[in-house]
């Protein structure tokens, strides 16, 4: 009994000294404490986030905090899977970034995007030349000061791509040493976030901005330009429009609007009539398209009409079909007999929160949602072409995911040779999977790849890309943050990135509010996305409480990124 117990105690003490050897700080870990460690700064960092003093909270951002800590600790990663660990979050959240944002991006160009991110790009060279200024001011190093710029205007990207720029240059120029600028990244960050939100609440005050009367001034002009189909019923009482084929009628207006359902005066029976339907003196229509384009139709056509039996007919139903069979992506609904066909019509495509008018060359994509209107064994057959399966959209389609991932890598991954530049530009792993995303999200995928992707499923992706980067970047930063504090001066580089997150926020208000007389809900959009800062665009959701400042925010946070991508590497390039 004895030996046993001495057994049973031995393994005990080797389990115990297994843990411990795990969660004990090492400068060569292995892989499975480079995990542990991994998973806990993580962990540590989430709880952390979600403590608000306020209505103010860090957020995922507590990650990269709780690396330095961890960091600071003497806890570090295995240096390959580091490497790997931080490339690979970074490439899953641009591209997540990229999916999210591409249609209501390219959409928001032909309104008022244009102006929006011509600002938004102004502010990002304006805040490039205050760094540039800071560089050759201070005697800082060029890493350091992309670094400082990068933690100022909270952009992750901007520091990976940096970081990827610095390790080829080293590896090209003989392992020359160039300063880490993960480490004036991390000491600006927080001030960063917070200068942002200090501006947001200071520009309400000094402009003194009433929100309700924005939020209103922003709902009337929406109301004006609104360009979502509507439906209206019509009776048909002018003489022209007697014993006209429905054809004939569309042809008047370049078939601008779709006649969904018709009632004959008289009867009971409500169908979805076909192009060669004859449209009789007293019969009911339903219209649908842009108002405009439908008062037009209603003005030719007769008058509106009370009639509550042509929308409420047993005869014919309303559904709601989804586009999930691989024949039906990218075709338009012509090509596949959906448009005035089967008696049934489609009157309403949903593709990304946004509605379109149902024409005959619309092109579907994977994920689209129709609405469409007829008898039942219409919609059957309207069901058997698109697929509608629910369950299949519920299941990311890896295939896809990982084929967008490869070309984006890909594309960043090709050189730009530039006469005296060091080494060749490239767009890196931070800006080549957010354009691949971008364009194929905007053209509904490539071949066998399609871009639709559950909320679940996206925010995911986002949210384990950017763990991922800010916890290998904060545990290799952390290792040396108190003596590079000290050695470079921690308060002089937060006094230097706090000029560069004001100044160009300061000149953006003055320019926008003033010159551009953009509404301010939608201007404080424009400040959180050019400094692409989900923590300052949450804070001003709930502060405003409007959910204007996130239509601004998506309408720039993609050229922006970019952008800042970019000039983080030209920066490096041109003076390190």
């Amino acid at each position: 009994m004895t030996t046993f117990f001495l057994f049973i105690s031995k393994i005990y003490i080797i389990m115990i000294s297994e843990i411990l050897k795990l969660l004990s700080p090492t400068e060569n870990p292995d892989v499975g404490q480079s995990l542990v460690i991994l998973l806990l700064t993580i962990s540590c960092g989430i709880f952390i986030g979600r403590i608000h003093i306020g209505k103010v909270s860090l957020g995922i951002a507590a990650v990269m905090f709780s690396g330095l800590l961890f960091g600071h600790l003497g806890y570090s990663l295995d240096t390959k899977s580091l490497k790997f660990l931080r490339e690979l979050g970074l490439i899953l959240f641009v591209y997540a970034i990229g999916i999210q944002v591409g249609p209501s991006f390219f959409s928001s160009l032909k309104k008022e995007g244009l102006k929006f991110n011509l600002l938004s790009v102004g502010t990002v060279l304006l805040g490039g030349l205050v760094t540039f200024i800071i560089f050759k001011v201070s005697g800082q190093s060029i890493e350091h000061s992309v670094g400082l710029m990068s933690g100022a205007v909270t952009n992750t990207p901007g520091l990976g791509a940096a970081k990827s720029t610095i390790a080829e240059m080293s590896s090209t120029l003989g392992g020359k040493d160039f300063g880490d600028p993960a480490i004036p990244y991390a000491i600006a960050y927080p001030f960063g976030v917070l200068g942002i939100i200090f501006m947001l609440i200071i520009t309400k005050s000094v402009l003194k901005i009433d929100i309700q009367k924005e939020h209103d001034a922003f709902e009337s002009k929406i109301d004006k330009i609104h360009n979502h189909p509507t439906s209206v019923k019509c009776r048909v009482v002018k003489e022209q429009a007697f014993d006209i084929t429905l054809n004939e009628l569309l042809n008047k207006f370049d078939h601008s609007v779709i006649i969904s359902r018709l009632k004959h005066s008289g009867s009971e029976i409500v169908y979805s009539p076909d192009l060669e339907t004859v449209i009789k003196e007293r019969d009911v229509i339903m219209i649908v398209g842009q108002k405009e384009n439908v008062d037009k139709v209603v003005e030719f056509v007769g008058r509106p009409s009370s009639d509550i039996m042509v929308e409420s007919s047993a005869d014919i139903l309303t559904k709601t079909l989804i586009v999930t069979k691989d024949s039906a992506v990218h075709k338009s609904l012509s090509d596949l007999a959906l448009y005035n066909r089967y008696d049934m019509k489609v009157t309403r495509v949903f593709r990304s929160g946004m509605e379109f008018l149902a024409t005959g060359s619309f092109e579907l994509f994977f994920g689209d949602k129709l609405v469409v209107v007829g008898n039942k064994w219409a919609l059957e057959q309207a069901e058997q072409i698109l697929g509608n399966s629910e369950k299949r959209l519920l299941e990311p389609d890896f295939l896809s995911i990982f084929g967008g991932l490869i070309i984006g890598i890909l594309v960043g991954s090709i050189p730009i040779f530039i006469p005296s530049f060091p080494v060749p530009v490239k767009m890196g792993f931070a800006a080549g999977p957010l354009i691949v995303a971008l364009l194929l999200s905007r053209y509904g995928g490539v071949g066998m790849i399609h871009t639709y992707i559950n909320h679940g499923a996206i925010y995911f992706m986002k949210d384990l890309g950017i763990c991922l980067f800010f916890a290998t970047v904060g545990i290799h930063a952390g290792h040396s943050f108190y003596d590079n504090f000290v050695q470079f001066n921690g308060w002089t580089w937060i006094g230097y990135g706090i000029c560069i997150t004001i100044i160009p926020l300061l000149v953006m208000v003055l320019i926008g509010h003033y010159l551009m007389k953009i509404n301010f809900l939608q201007l404080v959009g424009l400040m959180s996305g050019t400094y692409t800062d989900p923590a300052a665009l949450s804070f001003s959701n709930s502060y405003f409480k409007s959910e204007i400042p996130a239509q601004a925010y998506a309408t720039v946070y993609p050229l922006v990124t970019i952008l800042r991508i970019l000039m983080a590497q030209l920066l490096i390039l041109l003076f390190a």
